[in-house]
């Protein structure tokens, strides 16, 4: 299903992807919409700047720990070539999430983003949405996957939230930022979760064997690419599943009225973190699913502003 945009829609949608295209216009959204993420955080009782602190030192000090910089080396696949489209400015950080503050801070906007997805629910905001979506994963699903991968893991939040319901599976997680794959790495150790390895790779071409997993997951995920390299995950998540494995999505719904209805103001602060964002929303879905060798999926909502999307391979 395509989402269409209507007249008015595509008319606000023009005029703040041409604010945008004014760079010094674009670096105040940024650092707005950053800022509402903390001031949002706080509000709630996540206490940002102290957790990442903590985070940065290890517990120690309030030097960065040099610790850090060991894991990065022993995480980071050297031979590994960036795609283009990775290496540009993501949710307000110029390197994307090539960078320490990206990864420290990526647990503490999650319970700040997710805070408002459903009525009253603060912090615990992201464990009900990570929840919806696996409830459904767990509905669909014939069978426990035993073997699962994670591909857009971030820091493991998404990959230590699947191990939760499936602990006897075993767990790859697989992303494109060392800096993330560090923090996930760490809080596995701390978590003393077992079962999961980590892998430094792109999703389009992981490396990894074919018809290796029963389940492939990607959890907000989708809305970072452009169409082409959603096209490309699909097809290598096809050649990576077993015979009657599946892919399962959770991402934002464009058929959301929330998205619809958004503030022009809070709209410019959403595109000036989300770079394609316009593109994954009138991206076919289905159709590209299909493409890559699925049976056509089926698509829940599951929040007021996400949707699930659960295909089986041919």
């Amino acid at each position: 299903m395509t989402a269409t945009l209507n007249p008015t829609d595509r008319i606000v949608s023009q005029v703040v992807n041409s604010l945008l295209s004014i760079k010094p216009l674009a670096k105040f959204a940024k650092y707005q919409a950053r800022e509402l993420i903390i001031k949002r955080a706080e509000s709630i009782g996540v206490a940002w700047r102290d957790d990442v602190k903590f985070l940065r030192s290890r517990g120690g000090s309030e030097a960065f720990s040099k610790q850090w910089e060991t894991d990065l080396a022993r995480i980071t696949n050297p031979n590994l070539t960036y795609p283009k489209y990775y290496l540009t400015s993501f949710h307000a950080y110029d390197r994307g999430n090539m960078s320490w503050d990206a990864a420290m801070e990526v647990e503490v906007a999650a319970y700040s983003v997710h805070a408002k997805i459903f009525a009253e629910t603060g912090t615990t905001g992201d464990t009900q949405l990570r929840k919806s979506y696996h409830d459904l994963v767990v509905q669909f699903l014939p069978t426990a996957p035993e073997h699962i991968l994670d591909i857009g893991c971030s820091v493991g939040m998404s990959t230590f939230a699947i191990q939760a319901v499936y602990p006897q599976a075993q767990l790859t997680g697989l992303d494109l930022s060392p800096y993330f794959l560090s923090i996930a790495n760490y809080r596995a150790e701390q978590q003393k979760s077992v079962n999961i390895n980590w892998v430094h790779a792109t999703g389009e071409s992981t490396g990894l064997p074919a018809h290796s997993y029963d389940l492939v997951s990607l959890f907000l995920i989708c809305h970072e690419l452009p169409q082409t390299a959603t096209r490309e995950i699909f097809a290598e998540a096809k050649r990576l599943l077993k015979p009657g494995g599946h892919i399962a999505i959770m991402d934002m719904n464009p058929a959301s009225e929330i998205y619809s209805q958004m503030a022009p103001y809070i709209l410019t602060l959403l595109k000036s973190t989300e770079p394609y964002l316009d593109r994954y929303f009138t991206l076919d879905i289905v159709q590209a699913l299909v493409d890559a060798g699925f049976e056509a999926p089926t698509i829940t909502t599951n929040t007021p502003r996400h949707r699930t999307i659960i295909a089986k391979v041919i």
